[in-house]
């Protein structure tokens, strides 16, 4: 007796086929591949690679009688065993796409036209579950649209920061509110939470564990990269030439920042208070559920402001006060600290499309240079990270503002 063979599903047809695909080019050498070539590739990768994605976890939010067939937990264990993936990123998997396939339809389709990758579908999905429980389903339905929207231009670290305030954009009429209790919520459970550790080592060093507040990790490292002149790299060189992780430089820092306290002001108003810039219009700061915001920190409620206020020398979002002068044309060579804290206000990160390096590691960038008569404010200035600041002023690279404010970088030819 023939026993017949059940026909090729065409989901395991297609992937078949891409594996037999890849196989066809295990040998092939890109080295010698045209310029334009190279880049058309990795593009199509990456779409690729978000297709596939999105068909795993497809299959995944249907494969229940894979598990079961071998007892397996679920089909994140079931993976594990048989495709050796760490456990816990599986498991990751596998509720993104019960998420996917039960909810966010939209996500899932722009997954499937290669709009949308993996890790911006988790962001998406993640500021999704995160709007409150009672909100209107049309508006979370609208905001779903909006971010899957917004995938072609974001990367996942912008596309998390547009989703926390995803209702300023789509219903503002709500936003404010929702978001003050949210926020309210979040420093109630961080006063919960805060806790600091100390373990001696036994070797002449101590351990310090701690959780605290978001707002207080912002004010902390500031601190540090004041005495740490931070790049975005896996380490710098000392004064005398030696190699550091940036990570050890910051212990250094944190034990110098111990010992410039002044002892005479403890405990008087927290300490030795430093500059904090919150935005905050005068309205919000009076409403108990206004809210803030620190520049290149985290959003704050007014009753966070008004409390740093007894600590800390607030600087005012609006500045050009009798205190500081922002525009000093051509009166000064050098930037001044009112003026960096402008640049802040009006871009967090590096200029350059593209760069996430925070706008408090980076540099002011005379866009005229002062030489050539380019005045030292703020409508000739350019807030750019290292690596593009040293590209600004290179004869290779072109450089250009973009009308959204970005400054684009091309090799010139």
């Amino acid at each position: 007796m023939t026993t017949l063979q059940q026909p090729q599903h065409p989901v395991l047809k297609a992937v078949v086929a891409i594996t037999d695909s890849l196989d066809e080019v295990a040998d092939a050498n890109p080295t010698f591949m045209a310029t334009d070539q190279k880049a058309a590739t990795l593009v199509e990768i990456a779409r690729a690679k978000a297709q596939l994605a999105e068909l795993e976890l497809r299959v995944m939010a249907t494969a229940d009688d894979v598990a079961a067939d071998s007892a397996a937990r679920d089909v994140a264990a079931w993976l594990h065993h048989h495709t050796h993936q760490r456990p816990d990123a599986l498991r990751a998997d596998l509720r993104l796409a019960a998420a996917l396939d039960r909810t966010y339809g939209r996500v899932a389709a722009a997954m499937r036209a290669g709009d949308c990758n993996l890790a911006q579908a988790e962001v998406i999905v993640a500021a999704l579950d995160e709007l409150p429980g009672d909100l209107d389903p049309e508006i979370k339905s609208k905001a779903e649209q909006a971010l899957v929207g917004y995938a072609t231009q974001l990367d996942p670290a912008r596309l998390r920061r547009l989703g926390r305030r995803i209702l300023d954009l789509i219903a503002p009429e709500i936003a404010e509110a929702e978001e003050a209790k949210r926020l309210a919520a979040e420093e109630a459970h961080a006063r919960k939470k805060t806790r600091l550790a100390m373990r001696r080592i036994g070797d002449g060093t101590t351990r310090i564990s701690a959780v605290i507040p978001d707002a207080a990790a912002d004010r902390l490292a500031t601190n540090l990269e004041a005495f740490t002149s931070p790049r975005r790299d896996d380490g710098t060189r000392t004064e005398t030439g030696d190699y550091l992780p940036y990570d050890r430089r910051l212990g250094r820092a944190f034990c110098q920042m111990l010992e410039t306290l002044d002892p005479t002001r403890l405990p008087i108003h927290g300490g030795d208070a430093t500059t904090v810039i919150v935005t905050i219009e005068l309205d919000q700061l009076r409403k108990d559920a206004g809210i803030g915001q620190i520049v290149g920190g985290s959003p704050i409620t007014a009753a966070e402001a008004r409390r740093l206020a007894c600590t800390a020398n607030i600087v005012p979002a609006v500045l050009g006060g009798a205190s500081e002068v922002l525009d000093l044309g051509r009166k000064e060579r050098f930037f001044t600290a009112a003026q960096r804290r402008a640049l802040l206000l009006r871009s967090a990160t590096c200029e350059a499309e593209g760069c996430d390096i925070p706008g408090t590691w980076a540099e002011a960038h005379h866009w005229l240079a002062w030489a050539q008569g380019g005045a030292t404010d703020l409508e000739n200035a350019a807030l750019l990270c290292s690596h593009h600041h040293h590209r600004a002023h290179d004869p290779a690279y072109l450089h250009e503002r973009l009308p959204n404010g970005d400054i684009r970088f091309t090799r010139r030819t």
